[in-house]
């Protein structure tokens, strides 16, 4: 049982599983309606699964919440693979008070459909 007491950003504390991607080195993510792009590298610091690390100010903090679901672009380690376009969850947005990651947060990561839409913005098609 979650504490509805806490912030949003605490909400959602590595609840589920997740599986590490080690074929991308980072994602972006394109908000409307002014198209906004902000772009993060991946981080797997865990056997579990991938993230994206945001200061603790950071306006991005305004379009994403646990549970939200959100096309992503990813972009793979090798420079010869195309990017690609997943369905993206928030699993967790995890506020790191000690040690490396000290005034960020950690927020996790889970590709929803494994196929992607390799180099095509799917905000362009009809």
């Amino acid at each position: 049982m979650q504490d509805e007491s806490l912030p949003q950003k605490e909400l959602g504390r590595r609840s589920e599983p997740r599986e590490p991607v080690d074929r991308y080195h980072s994602v972006e993510l394109t908000v409307s309606p002014n198209r906004i792009i902000y772009q993060f590298r991946i981080w797997n610091v865990s056997q579990k699964g991938m993230c994206i690390l945001l200061k603790e100010d950071s306006a991005a903090f305004d379009h994403i919440h646990v549970e939200d679901i959100l096309e992503m672009k990813y972009y793979p380690t090798e420079s010869a693979r195309p990017t690609e376009f997943f369905k993206t969850k928030i699993q967790h947005i995890t506020k790191e008070d000690t040690g490396r990651f000290k005034g960020h947060y950690l927020v996790g990561l889970l590709i929803l459909n494994k196929q992607g839409l390799t180099g095509t913005d799917p905000s362009n098609q009809k």
